[in-house]
């Protein structure tokens, strides 16, 4: 309560403030308090905080895939390839493997091999389990393949046994 009346205080005029009013100094101190602060509301009707409305309605995980693969359809360089994946990962979900598909081809298209092995970092971080994971790679696994994009595993065998010891 104090603090909303010094709030309040704070962004009002100082002719609000401190306006005499006779009808409340005539009442104990408790009940002048009272008066007080719907006496402030009334001339400072507005607020400093603004109100965390979404503008967007939910979307089924069917159009957050189809709006991702436009997404890395039309990336044209690498900072719009990474911002495109920091936002599709962001979610509480794992893209599907048609938006991980445009992505590594969108990683190819500009040329970028390490955001390519790092996508697959994203899946592996990303899923609940190991059988997951594997069900990714082998899903991809031709399109991996053909852009000739190896993995961190690969490349790094000695890396993950380093972490456990």
């Amino acid at each position: 309560m104090a603090s909303s009346i010094l709030r309040i205080a704070a962004r009002g005029s100082t002719s609000t403030f401190f306006r005499a009013n006779t009808v409340a100094r005539s009442q104990p101190l408790a009940a002048r308090a009272g008066l007080l602060v719907p006496s402030l509301l009334a001339a400072n009707s507005f607020s400093t905080t603004t109100r965390m409305r979404s503008e967007h309605q939910e979307e089924t995980f069917e159009e957050f895939t189809a709006r991702y693969e436009k997404e890395f359809e039309g990336v044209n360089d690498v900072f719009e390839l990474q911002r495109n994946l920091n936002n599709a990962f962001a979610y509480d979900l794992v893209p599907s493997p048609t938006v991980l598909v445009a992505a590594l081809k969108a990683a190819r298209r500009v040329n970028d091999f390490p955001t390519a092995v790092r996508i697959f970092e994203g899946i592996k971080a990303k899923v609940e389990n190991k059988g997951q994971y594997q069900q990714y790679l082998d899903e991809l696994k031709p399109l991996r393949e053909e852009l000739g994009i190896t993995l961190k595993e690969d490349l790094y065998p000695d890396a993950d046994r380093e972490l456990v010891n």
